[in-house]
């Protein structure tokens, strides 16, 4: 899937400002064309994860041209960021890790003594480690 964003464009001593309209509150900037695009990215992942850790629901991308003839941007330069669809599948899968015992025995005291099981402890700290 892809998000199309919205460009306006910087010189010597602006940015560029990256909006991503399909994502409310979601933009970005870069001191270079290339930096802004790459950050909005960064900028899309990052909301879309804050997004379904808040259980909300996702807007689908629209097309370019939504945006594009809309009046509030005219004038900007769109491009279009590439989101892969399994960034937002839930879905439980089983995995195996190797970990050296010590590790493991350290793991899972402290997923006990959170009250979680070591499935939900890792994920926990997986979540919070991104934030």
């Amino acid at each position: 899937m892809h998000y199309p964003i919205a460009i306006e464009h910087g010189d010597e001593t602006h940015a560029f400002g990256v909006v991503v309209p399909d994502l409310p509150g979601c933009f970005s900037a870069g001191d270079t064309l290339e930096e802004a695009i790459i950050n909005a990215a960064e900028a899309i992942s990052l909301w879309l994860e804050d997004a379904l850790d808040l259980t909300q629901t996702i807007p689908a991308p629209s097309p370019v041209d939504r945006w594009a003839n809309d009046p509030e941007y005219q004038g900007w330069t769109f491009a279009l960021v590439k989101v892969d669809p399994a960034a937002l599948d839930d879905t439980i899968e089983r995995v195996n890790i190797t970990l050296p015992r010590r590790v493991l025995h350290r793991l899972d005291q402290r997923a006990r003594a959170a009250g979680e099981t070591r499935s939900g402890f890792i994920a926990r700290l997986a979540l919070n480690d991104a934030a």
